[in-house]
């Protein structure tokens, strides 16, 4: 296990804003960083040493960006598995091209998840309209009709309340092979970002809670409000996927804590993850350095608190509906930390960066987050 150590050239496929974090990093760690994108100046390009523009889907590029770093990993899971093999065959990739595979579609995610023993909803395979109303039978309504691969922030996903909504649903995915899953009451949503080192070693950060708005993550508060053991329970089911996995670099799993308390698995993420942002103000390592650290054979970091409590507020670009937000007024509080992508055009619902937030106490965080949302006028 040789170390891929500073000096040396990080390739990141993808690159949007999580690829722009990592290679933050990566150039404070002192790498060089090349960025494979499918177009030019995105957010992790205007940070890379070189913007290797091609689609995700030409492999004779993908190689050729390979052949010119010391390591790939990724920033952007719906890549083809193809290409990941065939970078692969170039130079290590990091995950390792299966664990895209896996987690990139939604029908073998849940699959492998069963079959390996952890929480997850229940759920069908569907691929027509008489396989759809079998499924129905047996999960009940309401339920959640999803495409089988490619989806997040809620896309390529519909709630199904009737049986006569089933059939528009379907269709209205356009795709011919969906997963079907039990509609979870839930009492809130909650994730690990965990880190695994090729080595085997594992160090998680805090499970934290999140609330959504239109299917998209809105506020993330360190840590989760949730009893000690069920925290414990979820860091040790993180682990256990990603051993599972055999994961390399940093994972996100998100969970339902249903009603009664238990733990249901909801997605898998084999990168850094929108949950894990708070960690760039709050933690001792922060998500990012350690998806560095573990790519690149090093020992990973100290996840430790820098304060008792964090949080972080995601800025969508519905607040420039009226022109630049007024961040002089958001700074006014010197414990917020503002962090933009370099997003050339605002657009409703787009990621466009997050306020971090560090304080003392759930209340203070708590505080903070809707004062931020408060002078951004997002919606509440």
């Amino acid at each position: 296990m040789t170390p891929i150590l500073p000096g040396s050239t990080i390739g990141i496929l993808g690159s949007g804003q999580l690829g722009r974090m990592l290679a933050l990093e990566a150039r404070r760690m002192g790498y060089r960083v090349h960025v494979f994108s499918p177009e030019p100046d995105s957010p992790a390009g205007q940070i890379a040493d070189v913007e290797y523009v091609a689609e995700y889907t030409d492999t004779e590029a993908a190689r050729d960006f390979a052949s010119g770093v010391d390591v790939v990993t990724l920033e952007f899971e719906n890549i083809a598995f193809e290409v990941a093999k065939a970078i692969e065959e170039v130079k290590p990739m990091r995950p390792r091209p299966e664990v895209l595979h896996t987690t990139q579609h939604r029908l073998r995610e849940k699959t492998f998840l069963k079959n390996g023993g952890f929480p997850v909803t229940p759920f069908r395979r569907v691929t027509n309209e008489a396989e759809l109303s079998a499924a129905i039978a047996e999960l009940g309504l309401p339920c959640v009709l999803k495409t089988a691969g490619f989806g997040y922030d809620g896309k390529g996903q519909a709630k199904v309340n009737t049986a006569e909504e089933a059939a528009t649903a379907f269709k209205s995915l356009g795709t011919d092979e969906a997963i079907l899953e039990a509609f979870i009451s839930f009492e809130k949503e909650i994730s690990v970002v965990a880190a695994r080192g090729l080595d085997g070693s594992f160090v998680p950060f805090v499970p934290v809670w999140n609330t959504h708005r239109h299917h998209i993550l809105d506020v993330t508060l360190a840590p989760a409000p949730i009893p000690a053991e069920l925290a414990k329970e979820a860091v040790d089911i993180a682990k256990g996927v990603m051993e599972a996995l055999e994961c390399v670099g940093v994972l996100c799993v998100e969970f339902f804590v249903t009603n009664d308390g238990k733990l249901l698995i909801n997605e898998l993420a084999p990168r850094p993850h929108n949950s894990g942002h708070w960690t760039i103000d709050a933690c001792v390592t922060n998500q990012f350095e350690q998806q560095l650290r573990a790519v690149c054979a090093m020992p990973l970091g100290e996840a430790t608190m820098n304060r008792p409590n964090a949080g972080m507020v995601n800025l969508l670009g519905d607040i420039w509906a009226n022109g630049t937000p007024q961040w002089d007024l958001l700074l006014r509080d010197a414990r917020l930390k503002l962090h933009l992508y370099g997003k050339a055009e605002a657009r409703k619902g787009r990621k466009m960066g997050h306020v971090n937030i560090v304080g003392d106490t759930p209340a203070e965080v708590a505080g903070k987050a809707l004062r931020v949302k408060n002078i951004l006028g997002i919606e509440q």
